[in-house]
Protein backbone atom coordinates (compact mmCIF):
# COMPACT_ATOMS: atom_id res chain seq x y z
CA UNK A 1 0.00 0.00 0.00
CA UNK A 2 1.45 3.49 -1.54
CA UNK A 3 -1.18 5.91 -0.44
CA UNK A 4 -0.67 9.41 -0.69
CA UNK A 5 -4.54 10.90 -0.06
CA UNK A 6 -7.17 9.27 2.17
CA UNK A 7 -8.51 6.15 1.21
CA UNK A 8 -11.51 6.12 -1.27
CA UNK A 9 -14.48 3.97 -2.44
CA UNK A 10 -13.93 4.29 -6.32
CA UNK A 11 -16.23 2.33 -8.81
CA UNK A 12 -14.85 1.54 -12.34
CA UNK A 13 -17.39 1.03 -15.21
CA UNK A 14 -15.37 -1.11 -17.95
CA UNK A 15 -12.13 -3.32 -17.48
CA UNK A 16 -10.92 -2.62 -20.98
CA UNK A 17 -6.72 -1.32 -20.54
CA UNK A 18 -7.41 1.74 -19.34
CA UNK A 19 -9.98 0.35 -16.81
CA UNK A 20 -7.78 -2.58 -15.60
CA UNK A 21 -4.80 -0.69 -15.32
CA UNK A 22 -6.32 2.27 -13.04
CA UNK A 23 -7.89 -0.72 -11.29
CA UNK A 24 -3.96 -2.24 -10.63
CA UNK A 25 -2.66 1.48 -9.48
CA UNK A 26 -5.98 2.54 -7.30
CA UNK A 27 -5.83 -1.03 -5.48
CA UNK A 28 -2.03 -0.44 -5.32
CA UNK A 29 -2.72 3.18 -3.52
CA UNK A 30 -4.92 1.36 -1.30
CA UNK A 31 -8.32 2.49 -2.37
CA UNK A 32 -11.44 0.28 -2.17
CA UNK A 33 -12.30 -0.53 -5.79
CA UNK A 34 -15.40 -2.07 -7.27
CA UNK A 35 -14.80 -2.68 -10.78
CA UNK A 36 -17.69 -3.96 -13.50
CA UNK A 37 -17.72 -4.90 -17.19
CA UNK A 38 -20.53 -5.70 -19.62
CA UNK A 39 -19.86 -9.56 -19.64
CA UNK A 40 -20.11 -10.06 -16.42
CA UNK A 41 -18.39 -10.43 -12.81
CA UNK A 42 -17.66 -13.87 -13.26
CA UNK A 43 -15.58 -12.84 -16.02
CA UNK A 44 -13.32 -10.53 -13.76
CA UNK A 45 -12.29 -13.10 -11.73
CA UNK A 46 -8.57 -12.99 -12.51
CA UNK A 47 -8.18 -8.82 -12.09
CA UNK A 48 -9.84 -9.17 -8.73
CA UNK A 49 -7.50 -12.32 -7.53
CA UNK A 50 -4.72 -9.78 -8.61
CA UNK A 51 -6.21 -6.71 -7.96
CA UNK A 52 -7.81 -7.11 -4.41
CA UNK A 53 -11.17 -5.05 -6.39
CA UNK A 54 -14.33 -6.48 -5.85
CA UNK A 55 -15.76 -7.12 -8.99
CA UNK A 56 -19.54 -6.53 -9.46
CA UNK A 57 -22.50 -5.91 -11.65
CA UNK A 58 -22.79 -2.89 -13.71
CA UNK A 59 -25.25 -1.59 -11.77
CA UNK A 60 -23.68 -1.95 -8.56
CA UNK A 61 -20.12 -0.38 -9.21
CA UNK A 62 -21.09 3.32 -8.18
CA UNK A 63 -22.82 2.14 -4.93
CA UNK A 64 -21.24 4.48 -2.30
CA UNK A 65 -18.26 5.53 -4.22
CA UNK A 66 -16.79 8.60 -3.64
CA UNK A 67 -15.22 8.36 -7.52
CA UNK A 68 -16.89 6.82 -10.44
CA UNK A 69 -14.68 5.71 -13.73
CA UNK A 70 -16.81 5.47 -16.70
CA UNK A 71 -14.40 3.68 -19.20
CA UNK A 72 -16.29 2.32 -21.97
CA UNK A 73 -16.19 2.41 -25.65
CA UNK A 74 -18.50 5.81 -26.86
CA UNK A 75 -20.91 3.92 -28.54
CA UNK A 76 -21.79 1.91 -25.53
CA UNK A 77 -22.41 4.81 -22.99
CA UNK A 78 -26.24 4.52 -23.85
CA UNK A 79 -26.81 1.09 -22.90
CA UNK A 80 -25.61 1.67 -19.03
CA UNK A 81 -28.11 0.90 -17.08
CA UNK A 82 -30.89 4.07 -16.31
CA UNK A 83 -29.67 5.29 -12.86
CA UNK A 84 -26.27 3.38 -13.26
CA UNK A 85 -25.00 6.52 -10.64
CA UNK A 86 -27.93 5.62 -8.32
CA UNK A 87 -26.40 4.77 -4.66
CA UNK A 88 -22.79 6.87 -5.17
CA UNK A 89 -21.66 9.25 -2.74
CA UNK A 90 -23.77 12.55 -3.10
CA UNK A 91 -20.41 14.44 -4.22
CA UNK A 92 -19.27 11.66 -6.36
CA UNK A 93 -16.60 12.39 -8.61
CA UNK A 94 -17.32 11.30 -12.25
CA UNK A 95 -14.10 10.50 -14.71
CA UNK A 96 -15.48 10.31 -18.15
CA UNK A 97 -12.05 8.44 -20.30
CA UNK A 98 -14.23 8.19 -23.24
CA UNK A 99 -13.18 9.28 -26.58
CA UNK A 100 -15.10 9.33 -29.98
CA UNK A 101 -14.16 6.92 -32.62
CA UNK A 102 -16.75 7.64 -35.65
CA UNK A 103 -14.95 5.64 -38.53
CA UNK A 104 -13.05 3.47 -36.41
CA UNK A 105 -15.45 2.24 -33.45
CA UNK A 106 -19.01 3.83 -32.54
CA UNK A 107 -20.47 4.92 -36.21
CA UNK A 108 -22.35 8.15 -36.11
CA UNK A 109 -23.38 10.01 -32.70
CA UNK A 110 -25.30 13.07 -33.98
CA UNK A 111 -25.03 14.62 -30.44
CA UNK A 112 -21.64 15.35 -31.42
CA UNK A 113 -21.03 15.49 -34.85
CA UNK A 114 -24.89 17.78 -35.76
CA UNK A 115 -25.26 19.56 -32.15
CA UNK A 116 -21.64 20.36 -31.83
CA UNK A 117 -21.43 18.71 -28.53
CA UNK A 118 -17.82 17.83 -26.91
CA UNK A 119 -17.69 14.47 -26.25
CA UNK A 120 -17.77 14.30 -22.71
CA UNK A 121 -20.86 16.79 -22.59
CA UNK A 122 -22.39 13.99 -24.63
CA UNK A 123 -21.53 11.20 -22.20
CA UNK A 124 -22.84 13.38 -19.26
CA UNK A 125 -26.22 13.95 -21.04
CA UNK A 126 -26.62 10.28 -21.74
CA UNK A 127 -25.65 9.10 -17.80
CA UNK A 128 -27.47 12.28 -16.25
CA UNK A 129 -24.50 13.57 -14.13
CA UNK A 130 -21.81 15.76 -15.34
CA UNK A 131 -18.30 14.47 -15.78
CA UNK A 132 -14.69 15.26 -15.64
CA UNK A 133 -12.68 14.52 -18.39
CA UNK A 134 -9.19 12.96 -18.32
CA UNK A 135 -7.25 9.79 -19.40
CA UNK A 136 -9.11 9.69 -22.35
CA UNK A 137 -5.70 11.02 -24.35
CA UNK A 138 -3.21 8.25 -21.93
CA UNK A 139 -1.53 5.30 -22.96
CA UNK A 140 -3.06 2.52 -20.62
CA UNK A 141 0.85 1.30 -19.91
CA UNK A 142 1.81 4.64 -18.69
CA UNK A 143 -0.59 4.03 -16.01
CA UNK A 144 1.65 1.23 -14.64
CA UNK A 145 5.60 2.05 -15.92
CA UNK A 146 5.49 6.18 -16.06
CA UNK A 147 4.07 7.31 -12.77
CA UNK A 148 6.50 9.54 -10.92
CA UNK A 149 7.03 11.30 -7.68
CA UNK A 150 5.85 15.09 -7.48
CA UNK A 151 8.63 17.14 -8.81
CA UNK A 152 10.46 14.35 -11.22
CA UNK A 153 12.17 16.39 -13.87
CA UNK A 154 9.79 13.49 -16.02
CA UNK A 155 6.58 13.40 -14.65
CA UNK A 156 3.99 13.30 -16.84
CA UNK A 157 1.04 16.10 -16.78
CA UNK A 158 -2.67 15.31 -17.81
CA UNK A 159 -4.96 17.39 -19.00
CA UNK A 160 -8.00 17.72 -16.65
CA UNK A 161 -11.32 19.20 -17.39
CA UNK A 162 -14.73 19.42 -15.98
CA UNK A 163 -17.63 21.92 -15.01
CA UNK A 164 -17.47 20.71 -10.94
CA UNK A 165 -14.32 22.35 -9.79
CA UNK A 166 -15.03 20.67 -6.22
CA UNK A 167 -15.12 17.16 -8.11
CA UNK A 168 -12.46 18.39 -10.55
CA UNK A 169 -9.85 18.86 -7.60
CA UNK A 170 -10.63 15.13 -6.21
CA UNK A 171 -9.88 13.96 -9.73
CA UNK A 172 -6.74 15.91 -9.83
CA UNK A 173 -5.30 14.83 -6.44
CA UNK A 174 -6.27 11.24 -7.17
CA UNK A 175 -3.82 11.86 -10.35
CA UNK A 176 -1.78 13.15 -8.29
CA UNK A 177 -1.30 10.36 -6.06
CA UNK A 178 -1.36 8.33 -9.07
CA UNK A 179 1.78 10.11 -10.18
CA UNK A 180 1.50 12.64 -12.55
CA UNK A 181 0.73 15.94 -12.64
CA UNK A 182 -2.10 17.83 -13.91
CA UNK A 183 -3.10 20.97 -15.82
CA UNK A 184 -6.67 22.44 -15.70
CA UNK A 185 -8.02 22.36 -19.21
CA UNK A 186 -11.07 24.18 -18.29
CA UNK A 187 -15.14 23.71 -18.58
CA UNK A 188 -16.58 20.69 -20.34
CA UNK A 189 -17.08 22.78 -23.23
CA UNK A 190 -13.34 23.69 -23.53
CA UNK A 191 -13.14 19.52 -23.53
CA UNK A 192 -12.33 19.54 -27.49
CA UNK A 193 -9.01 20.76 -26.31
CA UNK A 194 -8.59 17.15 -25.20
CA UNK A 195 -10.14 15.29 -27.95
CA UNK A 196 -8.58 12.61 -30.38
CA UNK A 197 -6.36 14.56 -33.21
CA UNK A 198 -5.30 17.48 -31.04
CA UNK A 199 -2.12 18.23 -30.00
CA UNK A 200 -2.29 16.93 -26.61
CA UNK A 201 -3.76 13.43 -27.45
CA UNK A 202 -1.37 10.90 -26.79
CA UNK A 203 1.15 14.01 -25.72
CA UNK A 204 4.18 12.17 -23.17
CA UNK A 205 5.26 16.14 -21.66
CA UNK A 206 4.76 17.30 -18.47
CA UNK A 207 3.20 20.42 -17.47
CA UNK A 208 4.35 22.99 -19.89
CA UNK A 209 4.36 21.32 -22.99
CA UNK A 210 0.58 20.09 -22.27
CA UNK A 211 -0.27 23.69 -21.38
CA UNK A 212 0.97 24.58 -24.94
CA UNK A 213 -0.52 21.59 -26.29
CA UNK A 214 -3.87 22.73 -25.57
CA UNK A 215 -3.14 26.43 -26.33
CA UNK A 216 -3.16 25.28 -29.88
CA UNK A 217 -5.81 23.00 -30.27
CA UNK A 218 -7.73 23.80 -33.68
CA UNK A 219 -11.34 24.11 -32.68
CA UNK A 220 -12.46 22.01 -35.76
CA UNK A 221 -12.93 18.47 -35.21
CA UNK A 222 -9.47 16.39 -37.39
CA UNK A 223 -11.31 14.53 -40.79
CA UNK A 224 -10.27 11.44 -38.96
CA UNK A 225 -11.95 11.32 -36.21
CA UNK A 226 -15.34 12.98 -38.15
CA UNK A 227 -17.98 10.63 -39.31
Amino acid sequence: MDLGGPVMKIGIIGAGNIGGNLTRRLTALGHEVSVANSRGPETLTALAEETGATPVPVEEAARGAEVVVVTVPLKAVPNLPTGVLDGAAEDVAVIDTGNYYPQQRDGRIAGIEDEGLTESAWTAGQIGHTVIKAFNGTYAADLLERARPAGAPDRLALPVSGDDEAAKRKVRALIDDLGFDTVDAGGLDDSWRQQPGTPVYGLREGVDGVTKALAEAPRERSADFRA
